[in-house]
């Protein structure tokens, strides 16, 4: 069955583990989350619990919000989010879920926003290859042929400069080195998309080999 959790990316650190392997992780801060709704098969048509993560000041809360978490007897939260094929059965509206929902060595994925990066080039964006940078050529970092003479326009899907980042991503098959209960934190090994302070996602891997 399927758990999770919402967080924050505090950052990156390294330590070692028993075989006295050094890996690199990601700390997530994951203060107890509050279930704000359950989803049913029988109301919804699927299983789920809708969490909140961190509190919302007043100010920035608006009268439907502020109605969905009295409900849930919490304050209103910053970070609101649904955990799909988890048996909402054993979860009550109101109830805190924590870290310890995971254990060491599960498999979870993360999902983030990435970095935004701005306004970029087809090279950095895309991945490709530039030109001669000398001898006379004039075809630098270009986006290459803009369409071949038969169809006389730019097909759909062309690589081109553009926007870059700030997208959802999520990161596959994470192990969980250790779970800090007291301090609520969980260590992650490997990267994690965003940038530090960014709420992310702690799910279940559904691709974990057995």
């Amino acid at each position: 069955m399927t758990k999770g959790i919402l967080g924050r990316k505090i950052g990156m650190t390294q330590l070692f583990n028993e075989q006295g392997e050094l890996l690199p992780v990601t700390v997530i801060e994951a203060e107890p989350n509050v279930v704000l709704q359950k989803k049913t098969v029988e109301s919804d048509g699927y299983d789920a619990i809708q969490l909140g993560f961190l509190d919302k000041s007043e100010s920035r809360t608006n009268k439907p919000e502020k109605g969905h978490a009295d409900k849930a007897n919490t304050t209103p939260k910053r970070f609101v989010r649904e955990i799909r094929g988890v048996n909402s059965g054993e979860f009550e509206v109101g109830q805190e879920v924590s870290v310890d929902t995971f254990s060491e060595g599960d498999i979870v994925d993360i999902t983030g926003t990435s970095k935004g990066k701005g306004f970029q080039g087809a090279i950095k964006r895309h991945n490709q290859a530039r030109g001669p940078m000398s001898h006379g050529s004039r075809y630098h970092r270009g986006p290459g042929t803009m369409g071949p003479v038969d169809p006389a326009h730019v097909r759909k899907g062309k690589n081109l400069p553009g926007r870059m980042g700030g997208q959802t991503v999520t990161i596959q098959n994470l192990e969980i080195v250790k779970v800090d209960k007291e301090r609520n934190l969980l260590l992650v090994k490997g990267n994690v998309p965003g940038p530090k302070k960014s709420f992310v996602t702690i799910k279940s891997a559904v691709k974990a080999t057995k």
